[in-house]
């Protein structure tokens, strides 16, 4: 998980705030196979191209900075989209 490991959580806490569930979704679940995977982010880049949805990048580094940037991402520097830049 990129975020790190979860702290434990009361189950009953969930259901007192109102029947809340904590789930861990993967992509995989989404899509029944590689070329259906492909199929949805080609959709999704057509989208972003068009501008239906817009990114918000809050940080680029160039692609020679990407052991530094792994360091502030796993240290949790970081915040938002980063993108490294070839």
């Amino acid at each position: 998980m990129p975020s790190g490991p979860v702290p434990p959580v009361d189950p009953l806490l969930l259901s007192h705030k109102g029947s809340l569930f904590m789930t861990c979704p993967k992509l995989t679940h989404y899509t029944a196979t590689p070329a259906a995977l492909k199929e949805m982010a080609e959709a999704l880049f057509e989208v972003v191209r068009l501008g239906a949805v817009r990114l918000v990048i809050n940080q680029a580094y160039p692609l020679a900075a990407a052991t530094q940037v792994h360091g502030m991402l796993e240290s949790r520097q970081t915040s938002g989209l980063t993108v490294l830049i070839p």
